[in-house]
């Protein structure tokens, strides 16, 4: 990071600096469990100009290679809530893959708590609904080779990394601190989030099939839809396009 440029929200928000003219509504997106902001890459062009994408950068990893990764969902959410603060003055929404739905969620609630008006929609793609009881073996304590035959499974590991130890190494902690997000988190019964949910789910998604993303519906008193797209536990990246058509179009209206 250049040492002359200010961080965004204390270096939580990757993608440049705030625009001079406020957007008509900022999505913050969260990452799934060892991701990163670059799985949002190109989302601005095809959000278009009304929507500022903001990736969330979460410690441990890219530009916060040096900074200790949460292992618990409370602090992350408290501590990204302080960050945000003072980029919440337009209308905002939410969106998570995966973990990051997870996060989103409790990130809606801990700013709920604080009195922040809401945001205009919560995304949620291929992230059980947060009340339902964990079916994975915890794994976040386990030896490298079984959180590696994880990912593997999800599709979510890179060979040529998978091949290179010592990098492997480097990436491990904030895997395993992503993991134990998961793994640890214990739902606590609140009022239902007062804003929309739009759930996504993929048709072939193994870790988490579409019966397990439609309980979002418990989640809101508002306007709730399920949409099922084509691919695995990474479609948000294999059905990229699709699902981008989907969170422009009902940004656009929820922004009008």
């Amino acid at each position: 990071m250049n040492p002359t440029v200010t961080p965004r929200a204390a270096g939580w928000l990757a993608g440049g600096p705030r625009r001079a003219a406020a957007p008509a509504v900022r999505l913050f997106c969260l990452p799934y469990a060892g991701g990163g902001s670059s799985a949002y890459g190109g989302w601005q062009q095809l959000l278009g100009a009304a929507v500022e994408v903001c990736p969330v950068e979460l410690p441990g990893r890219q530009s916060r290679w040096h900074d200790p990764a949460y292992s618990r969902v409370r602090p992350l959410v408290e501590s990204l809530a302080s960050a945000l603060a003072a980029e919440l003055d337009v209308p905002y929404a939410l969106f998570g893959h995966s973990m990051g739905s997870l996060v989103a969620f409790e990130l809606a609630r801990e700013l709920r708590r604080r009195g922040v008006p809401p945001p205009r929609i919560l995304f949620a793609a291929g992230g059980p609904a947060p009340d339902l009881r964990r079916l994975s073996p915890d794994i976040h304590d386990r030896p490298d080779a079984v959180v590696v035959d994880r990912l593997r499974r999800l599709g979510n590991l890179d060979e040529e990394i998978a091949a290179e130890s010592e990098l492997l190494e480097l990436l491990l902690p904030a895997i395993r601190a992503d993991f134990s997000v998961c793994e640890t988190y214990r739902y606590a019964p609140e009022p239902p989030l007062d804003c929309p949910i739009v759930a996504f789910a993929g048709d072939e998604d193994q870790e988490v099939p579409v019966e397990r993303v439609a309980p979002w519906r418990e989640h809101t008193s508002a306007a709730f839809s399920l949409q099922v797209l084509p691919g695995g536990h990474f479609f948000p990246i294999s059905a990229r396009d699709a699902m981008l058509r989907t969170i422009r179009a009902t940004l656009g209206a929820a922004a009008g």
